[in-house]
């Protein structure tokens, strides 16, 4: 019997491994390839036969929905399955999808239930899942939930079931509504904040306060909620400035927690967000905000 073949498209590595250590544990009978765009992917999808495609949205070279659209002008393409999975969640992006022949779609940041249910989903549509669960073992632990390091390193994590919470409404000006909290305490706990932002987690949203701005990473400071956030929870941070209400996804995963007071019962943590993205609009648009003075260019030492 062969084997199920997925092809994981995204440009950002981190992602990349995140979604093909989920599948490897939940189907070891898996064979899983991946590509750093679409223009790599569409090279592969032209030489070898695969069963299923979990493709990023947002890359360079060529992006998801052309790729989509591409798949379903060949022949050979037009049934296989393709999830979008992406941080474009917003219903015009769903409607481009869904009109493009997606099979269906994953919203980062996701926990390892989420995926595995829309790959179960779309392989049983075209009659390959069982082949699948034949050749995989009884092992039935999550890949990755909340705790984003036991998905890199095979570690057991219990399942915590995501709060989807909507997104803020934008508040004029171009900065998204502040959290249920006034808003004097929470510029002075981020001690001088230069913006705000909105953090989706894999446990729900938060709001943040942009403390310090790079190229390669967002200093922020958000309320300490009852659930913890993980160092290398993936996370997706939204970011709109200007008189356009021009917003920005950016995918990263969470590369340091520290509290922000120097008590153990302190009330706002800070988070050092590290982008994974390689889209070269996305770092223009991170460029233009440490222009404006969203953010300063580089950390405050000691901060």
């Amino acid at each position: 019997m062969s084997k199920v073949s997925v092809l994981v498209v995204d440009d950002a590595s981190f992602i990349r491994d995140l979604v093909k250590k989920c599948l490897r544990n939940y189907f070891p009978g898996m064979r899983i390839e991946d590509a750093v765009n679409g223009r790599k992917a569409q090279a592969l999808l032209a030489r070898e036969a695969f069963d299923l495609v979990l493709c990023d949205w947002e890359m360079p070279e060529m992006s998801g929905l052309e790729l989509l659209t591409w798949c379903r002008e060949q022949d050979s393409l037009k049934g296989m399955p393709f999830v979008m999975v992406t941080s474009r969640g917003d219903k015009e992006n769903v409607v481009q999808a869904i009109q493009a022949g997606v099979s269906g779609y994953v919203s980062k940041p996701f926990t390892n239930e989420q995926l595995i249910t829309k790959v179960k989903q779309a392989l049983h549509k075209v009659g390959k899942l069982d082949a699948l669960i034949n050749t995989a073992s009884t092992k039935t632990v999550p890949a990755f939930a909340n705790d984003s390091l036991n998905a890199l390193t095979g570690g057991k994590a219990p399942v915590v079931a995501p709060t989807v919470a909507a997104p803020a409404a934008p508040a004029r000006g171009g900065l998204l509504n502040s959290p249920p909290v006034k808003a004097p305490v929470a510029a002075a706990a981020a001690g001088g904040g230069r913006g705000q932002g909105q953090l989706r987690l894999p446990n729900g949203i938060q709001q943040c306060v942009i403390k310090a701005l790079s190229l390669k990473e967002a200093l922020l400071v958000v309320k300490r909620a009852d659930t913890l956030p993980q160092v290398l929870d993936s996370a997706v941070l939204d970011l709109e400035q200007g008189d356009n209400a021009e917003t920005a996804r950016l995918n990263g995963y969470l590369h340091a927690i520290v509290a922000h007071e120097p008590k153990p019962d302190s009330e706002w943590l800070q988070l050092t967000f590290r982008f994974v993205d390689q889209d070269a609009q996305k770092l223009d648009y991170i460029s233009r905000l440490i222009a404006r003075g969203t953010a300063q260019k580089h950390f405050i030492p000691g901060a």
